[in-house]
């Protein structure tokens, strides 16, 4: 097999189900000699049925079953620890990939959608200061089949509630520009009609800034969303913060946005994580406001996550709305985002931080 999607990024380089797309599935299946009706079977009880092995897929004979096990390996992911809020509005999980290495995955409930927030890497290179994941680093990229495999295991959740998912977003684990090419298939499988066929705009994408993800993105000319991870407009400070911006500045960021937007038409998200007495003056708001002059976007002030081993704490609720009312005075919309979940480390990185160990056993899986 000379196909291209055969050479994945898989740490065991073997191909599974869920890093093909329809049309690789149909390669795959005619070099088994199966028909094609086979592929929308597969498809349906993927992505439709939302079965989790082969096993359940009972429209299929236990023969090829077997034949697809040996070919595409499902290599789904474990669920080690599963982590409710006290309002039943936010779900952690802790997942185990195949090779030990342990993710998480976090899904959210609100009154007209249901999104899992996603991760695209095991541990980050970006080192953000104010992140567990970044403070712990990088150990590898996730392939697309552990991408998408996310999604699914919150539309099961979900599922069981009667419930369906309508967004993901790619803030979790990892920065998704840095593993460009796995979470683009991951969206495009996700969004393909034939399957799971979740809308483009019901996908966003979050970057720290890296500039040139957000052009192949704008190229890309898809109509999912863009959120950047600005958390200030002053160069120094974010260089602080934020260890990629002496790479890529603040006014490299906002140019490549600009362009985005010209693109796709797409209204960018800025977010803004505040922390008390580090960026959450006027002053600082006023900088934001100065960095972003013309830009199509929203800005969305979201809750700090208090890390262990630091003595940053989130800002004062008054302190984050007179911040919020210095942006909203100019024009730009302003979006307060609630705390969800602090309780249950819902934070990027928290409760990978906290389990035991990354290479736990499966068999010792809690429910909290």
């Amino acid at each position: 097999m000379n196909q291209s999607f055969w050479r994945c990024s898989n740490p065991m380089n073997k191909t599974t189900l869920l890093d093909l797309s329809f049309d690789e599935l149909l390669v795959v299946l005619a070099e088994l000699e199966e028909p094609t009706f086979r592929a929308t079977q597969i498809w349906r009880a993927v992505f439709k049925d939302l079965a989790s092995s082969y096993a359940e897929m009972t429209t299929l004979s236990k023969t090829l079953r077997q034949r697809l096990d040996e070919a595409l390996p499902w290599q789904g992911a474990s669920i080690l620890k599963t982590l409710p809020s006290s309002d039943h509005q936010t779900t952690k999980l802790l997942l185990q990939l195949h090779d030990k290495e342990t993710i998480e995955a976090v899904v959210m409930r609100y009154a007209k959608r249901n999104t899992v927030c996603i991760s695209t890497q095991v541990g980050c290179a970006m080192a953000c200061k104010f992140c567990a994941t970044g403070q712990a680093g990088f150990t590898r990229d996730l392939t697309t089949g552990e991408i998408v495999d996310q999604a699914l295991v919150g539309a099961r959740l979900l599922q069981d509630e009667s419930e369906h998912l309508s967004n993901v977003v790619f803030m979790g684990m990892g920065e998704p520009m840095a593993n460009y090419e796995a979470t683009l298939k991951a969206i495009r499988i996700l969004n393909d009609s034939r399957g799971f066929s979740l809308g483009a705009r019901s996908f966003t994408v979050s970057t720290v800034g890296i500039v040139p993800g957000i052009r192949w993105l704008s190229d890309e000319k898809l109509q999912v969303n863009l959120a950047v991870s600005l958390h200030t407009a002053d160069e120094a400070l974010r260089s602080q913060l934020v260890p990629m911006n002496h790479r890529y500045s603040v006014a490299e960021i906002v140019r490549a946005c600009r362009a985005y937007v010209r693109a796709t038409h797409r209204r960018v998200t800025f977010e803004i994580a505040l922390i008390a007495g580090v960026n959450d003056s006027d002053s600082h708001a006023k900088q934001v406001a100065e960095a972003l002059h013309g830009v199509l976007c929203h800005i969305n002030i979201i809750p700090f996550n208090p890390i262990a081993g630091s003595d940053w704490r989130p800002s004062p609720s008054d302190r984050v709305q007179a911040f919020a009312h210095v942006i909203e005075s100019v024009g730009y919309p302003v979006t307060t985002r609630h705390s969800r979940g602090t309780e249950i480390q819902a934070g990027c990185g928290q409760l990978r931080a906290a389990a035991p160990s990354s290479k736990a056993d499966p068999a010792s899986k809690t429910k909290d």
